[in-house]
């Protein structure tokens, strides 16, 4: 079952917020990945280390909204193609149920499980 023109266009508006959430969030968060100070007159070591261990999970986090940015805009660009729904691996169609629950999801479930 191919997507509607309705379909893809509710499809756009869903990817299309949220990636404007994922880039409202980075710029928000955007000082706690900065590097850490290592001035001991104004932060003690334990503090320090704290501060060090909060900007590796904001530099992780940011990393995984990399990700999902990414993957985003190739679904994006997949709808602007039309090839949305279809596997970018075998040309096979993707199952709309597969879909539904990713709608960033490239591949059919065979080529999936074949990477991996």
């Amino acid at each position: 079952m191919t997507a509607t023109d309705d379909d893809l266009e509710r499809i756009r508006r869903a990817l299309t917020d949220r990636l404007d959430a994922l880039r409202h969030t980075a710029e928000a968060t955007a000082d706690d990945r900065r590097p850490v100070e290592l001035d001991q007159a104004s932060v003690g070591r334990l503090s320090r280390m704290d501060a060090l261990q909060m900007q590796a999970m904001a530099q992780a986090t940011g990393r995984r909204r990399e990700v999902e940015v990414a993957r985003i805009e190739a679904a994006l660009k997949r709808i602007d193609d039309g090839d949305y729904g279809w596997c970018v691996q075998c040309g096979e169609e993707i199952a709309p149920k597969r879909l539904a629950a990713d709608p960033t999801v490239p591949t059919c479930i065979d080529c999936a499980a074949k990477a991996g």
